[in-house]
């Protein structure tokens, strides 16, 4: 038969707990160089290792960091900002110079059109003023005349 199909129970097993061991790194001093003439930089290079074992492998160049580009003393934006602000203001003026010439030039036209206004005026009360004594038709002085034969003699 099947173990599970017994009638005795099963027995039960105690739990197995199982401790961890913390594994603390060595601490050993730096492995010294083998020394290298300046300048010069091998395809291969040996470390000896405190326990004398050499370990041979590739040198590899130390990462250089980027140059930093040099900031300038004062920021684009301040100064982008300062020639905003002098734009803005010759503007200004240039349309302060505007709005005054075309003031002075509306005055102007003003002006002009007062003073043909009154020589108009004065030469239309001239002519009305003028003939008021006049009434008007073709003035004939008659004298003496002698008419013969349907013809006039002045």
């Amino acid at each position: 038969m099947y173990p599970e199909h017994t009638d005795r129970a099963p027995a039960v097993r105690a739990p197995e707990v199982h401790q961890l061991t913390p594994i603390t790194p060595a601490v050993t001093a730096p492995a010294p160089l083998v020394p290298v003439q300046p300048g010069t930089v091998p395809a291969v290079a040996s470390i000896v290792l405190p326990d004398g074992r050499v370990v041979t492998g590739y040198a590899i160049e130390p990462a250089k960091p980027e140059p930093v580009a040099a900031k300038p003393p004062v920021s684009r934006a301040a100064v982008n900002v300062a020639l905003g602000g002098v734009g803005f203001l010759a503007v200004c003026g240039g349309l302060l110079l505007l709005t005054t010439f075309i003031t002075a030039l509306t005055a102007l036209i003003t002006q002009l059109i007062t003073l043909a206004a009154v020589i108009f005026g004065g030469w239309i009360a001239v002519q009305v003023f003028s003939a008021s004594g006049h009434k008007g038709g073709t003035t004939v002085n008659i004298r003496k005349a002698v008419i013969k034969r349907n013809h006039f003699h002045g």
